[in-house]
């Protein structure tokens, strides 16, 4: 058995996020084991890193999968590419340590989310951003965006159903800019829970409304009530940006 790492980019637009669900294949993980399957004659399953949700898309997503083939790294990566479907892409296939794993090797996430925050509608982007059209107040935002970073109990920010695992979590980084029309917002930490990041989001998008003030974002995390956290940001608007391993 060869353990290999892929590097996936995918438009996450009609499936139902990257994780399998049952025995359908309207997840990310279940069109691209299904194509493994076949091309390896035996049930494949993969590792992926990241479990991003319905909708949502990925610029750079890592799995690994351990194979029993002949086939080399590029014979793999072609054969996956060319069975699944296009608004799925396998970028690289790289033979790997047997004990490289996707999910628990991963030093930090970076999720970038993008609003398009102009009057008019981008007709090219609708299905990437979100459009808010009354100008957001993106210094308010900066001033916000620094009360989640650090480690925190980030139960008021996810809507994970599981009680038994923890909710901390450490934000390392958060970047707003401001260009051409767009607002780009950067988010970089150890691991995400459910929801966490559209959530958070959704937040700073409401203090740029000037309907949450930058310094109620502590007691916000403190309470950890989900109802405080306002509405969730439209899963379009996210992209899973880079993995660091």
């Amino acid at each position: 058995m060869t353990n290999y790492k892929m590097t996936i980019s995918y438009d996450g637009g009609r499936y139902k996020g990257w994780q399998r669900l049952g025995n359908g294949d309207s997840s990310i993980q279940g069109k691209i084991e299904n194509v493994l399957t076949e091309m390896a004659g035996e049930e494949i399953q993969i590792i992926g890193c990241s479990r991003t949700d319905a909708g949502v898309h990925a610029i750079e997503q890592i799995a690994n999968v351990k194979l029993n083939l002949k086939m080399n790294e590029l014979e793999i990566k072609d054969y996956l590419n060319k069975y699944l479907p296009n608004d799925i892409s396998v970028l690289k296939v790289e033979e790997v340590h047997e004990r490289f794993h996707a999910r628990y090797n991963a030093k930090e996430k970076t999720y970038l989310y993008k609003i398009w925050n102009e009057k008019h509608t981008n007709p090219f982007m609708r299905k990437y951003s979100m459009h808010i059209e009354e100008k957001l107040d993106v210094t308010k935002m900066k001033e916000a965006a620094k009360h989640f970073l650090g480690s925190h109990d980030f139960t008021a920010y996810s809507n994970a159903k599981s009680k038994k695992k923890s909710m901390v979590r450490e934000i390392h980084s958060i970047t707003i800019e401001k260009e051409d029309g767009y607002i780009h917002i950067r988010v970089k930490g150890d691991g995400f829970l459910y929801n966490m990041v559209r959530k958070i989001i959704g937040t700073l998008i409401e203090v740029g409304l000037k309907k949450i003030q930058p310094q109620q974002i502590p007691a916000i995390i403190q309470s950890k009530e989900r109802v405080q956290t306002g509405p969730m940001a439209e899963a379009g608007g996210l992209h899973l940006e880079k993995i660091k391993l």
